[in-house]
């Protein structure tokens, strides 16, 4: 068993390599992406500003060619697929603080002044491509690095943030980059910034971390106190009116998806009704209030949010554990013992109970992911800032580095929750064995 888990464990990084690779690439190639959101920004601006000043009819390009390129190389759109991709991963260095310049027509040296305006370099070149620089003064150089570009390299750079764009009679030159080489990324902790808050993709996960695991550790166990319980009775009391009547209500919750519920609840005992609060995780004076009056208030907001997350993972376990039981009642162990003068109630707890809980053990992990990740739509419904409306928001908003975070997480979450289920099912059942 014990080089199964390893196995298992060993195949986490290389699937997290897999899922992170392709939702990059999708990240790419789909429309809408950060890039293009600020470029229509540009256009927008600019044409406001030409409205204001009576120009209606000024056009051309919102954002010059060094805009562009700055505004790529921040985003990583300057560099091809791979490269930009295990960059973010943390295996490549990342380019901080870069800033570049062409050679003028035919001259081999050029002026740069490093970020901050107080050093300033002299960048020389041959016509082989190898550069040198030298600071006009004291200053220390030596964590800077100076790459030269071609005007082939160049142009291969504008072309991938210009896709589709005729060059036209554009010449590039020969071109000088100088900047600081650090590795830094996923690897490292470091997630990038939201390309909508400009804040620390890390920092705004975090902040929402712990509204997503309350809510999904408290569904979690109010889930399972309550549905392993009813799918034994209903599995004992089989045909009777309390498992038809149980039945009925469990199905109706079931083919209302969580998100209606909360639409209906809030607006019916909310808005109109006025029990319940319909929106924030706490009051707005949650501070000034005393230990059982704040206990009371996150109670009293997380009712209706609740009701909405259990109400489909309530019928799923509330059947699966009934239909399990029943199953195993009708086996021929059970009906020995029984044969053999064993109590009902011994058959069913000791006998018949450890082997209906197998099902329900191989589900356990999958709900991990519930710990953190939640319910985008319930969280919209109900103005809940937790992790799932953050995932929500940046897909609206074609924020990239906080797709690829939340996604991450949420997918390492996946991968550790279904090793969990194999060991909890290896605990339940003495007949597995992992070789």
């Amino acid at each position: 068993m014990r080089d199964y888990f390893i196995r298992r464990l060993l195949l986490v990084p290389i699937t997290l390599f897999g899922v992170t690779l392709l939702v990059f690439l999708i990240t790419r190639i789909a429309p809408g992406g950060p890039m293009e959101s600020a470029l229509m920004k540009a256009t927008m601006s600019q044409e406001g500003e030409a409205v204001k000043g009576g120009k209606e009819g000024a056009g051309g390009s919102a954002m010059g060619d060094a805009a562009k390129s700055a505004l790529a190389a921040q985003y990583g759109y300057d560099q091809p697929f791979l490269q930009a991709y295990f960059t973010w991963l943390g295996v490549l260095p990342r380019e901080m603080k870069k800033v570049e310049a062409d050679f003028e027509d035919g001259k081999m040296e050029l002026g740069l002044t490093l970020p901050g305006g107080l050093v300033k370099v002299a960048v020389t070149r041959d016509d082989e491509g190898k550069g040198e620089m030298k600071a006009l003064g004291d200053a220390d150089l030596s964590d800077w690095t100076l790459r030269i570009e071609s005007p082939q390299e160049v142009e291969k750079k504008w072309r991938r943030v210009n896709p589709g764009e005729d060059k036209g009679e554009r010449v590039f030159a020969w071109r000088a980059a100088v900047f600081r080489a650090k590795v830094y990324g996923v690897l490292q902790g470091y997630l990038g910034e939201s390309t909508s808050y400009n804040e620390p993709v890390w920092s705004m996960m975090m902040s929402r971390f712990p509204i997503s695991i309350y809510y999904g550790v408290v569904t979690m166990i109010l889930t399972y106190v309550v549905c392993i319980p009813l799918g034994i009775v209903k599995a004992i009391k089989h045909r009777t009116p309390i498992d038809n009547i149980t039945s009925i209500l469990v199905f109706v919750g079931y083919a209302i998806p969580g998100y209606v519920l909360g639409a209906l609840l809030m607006v019916y005992l909310g808005a109109r009704l006025g029990w319940f609060p319909i929106m924030d995780f706490v009051s707005e004076n949650f501070s000034e209030m005393s230990f059982f009056g704040k206990v009371g208030d996150l109670i009293h907001h997380s009712v209706l949010p609740l009701i909405c997350y259990m109400v489909g993972a309530f019928a799923f376990l509330t059947m699966l554990m009934k239909n399990s039981l029943m199953d195993n009642l009708a086996a021929d162990y059970v009906r020995t013992a029984a044969a053999k003068g064993v109590p009902f109630r011994t058959a069913v707890f000791r006998h018949a109970l450890r082997n209906s809980i197998i099902p329900i053990a191989t589900t356990f992990g999958q709900n991990v992911t519930l710990f953190v990740s939640g319910s985008m739509l319930i969280e919209k419904i109900f103005d809940i800032d937790g992790f799932g409306l953050l995932s929500f928001s940046a897909v609206l908003e074609r924020d990239t580095p906080v797709i690829m975070g939340t996604l991450s997480i949420a997918a390492l979450l996946m991968l550790v929750g279904n090793i969990i289920s194999d060991v909890l099912v290896a605990m339940v059942d003495p007949r597995v064995s992992f070789k």
